[in-house]
């Protein structure tokens, strides 16, 4: 039986009861390497403790504080499956059990992007008030009469401006 007046230095009985341990952590979780990386993490944990603290039992706290460690590892890799799948669930669509990839094919995706650069490319080919206006209504989402009221022009001219741009986009773009 340890004298518990005797100061006891924790990482010695470690580095005595490590094979041990790995067994243990092994037997558990069905893997001699994460039972490997479970010890080393339980050294870091060992090395930090200050070794004046009196122990009573070092190697029934080494092997505590090992399950913990082995819990803490189990419930973590618990929480990211079920986050995980969480994950899939909302960005995948399953069809008879199969996933569905729900992106574009690559050619569509390439299409896309160039058709998007053609229309940059003729809108900044309008005529500036003409682009103004259009970029108001269209893609900022503002009214014909904010518009008008953010140009100091007319609600007719705004109609003008945005008719002439849509006119214009249709021929160059198809």
């Amino acid at each position: 039986m340890e004298d518990p007046a005797a100061p006891i230095d924790l990482l010695s009985v470690y580095l005595e009861k490590r094979a041990n341990l790995v067994r243990f952590f092994a037997a558990r979780l069905g893997s001699v390497a994460l039972a490997e990386d479970l010890a080393q993490d339980l050294y870091l944990k060992v090395a930090a403790l200050d070794p004046a603290e009196p122990i009573l039992s070092p190697s029934a706290m080494l092997f505590r504080m090992g399950s913990n460690l082995m819990l803490d590892r189990l419930r973590k890799e618990r929480r990211t499956v079920v986050r995980d799948d969480a994950w899939i669930k909302t960005e995948r669509t399953s069809i008879g059990g199969e996933d569905v990839v729900d992106d574009p094919p690559a050619d569509e995706a390439l299409a896309g992007r160039q058709r998007l650069a053609q229309l940059t490319t003729a809108l900044e080919d309008l005529p500036p008030r003409m682009r103004r206006a259009f970029q108001l209504h269209k893609l900022d989402g503002l009214s014909h009469a904010e518009t008008a009221r953010a140009m100091g022009i007319s609600i007719s001219a705004v109609e003008k401006h945005i008719s002439g741009a849509l006119k214009t986009l249709l021929a160059r773009l198809g």
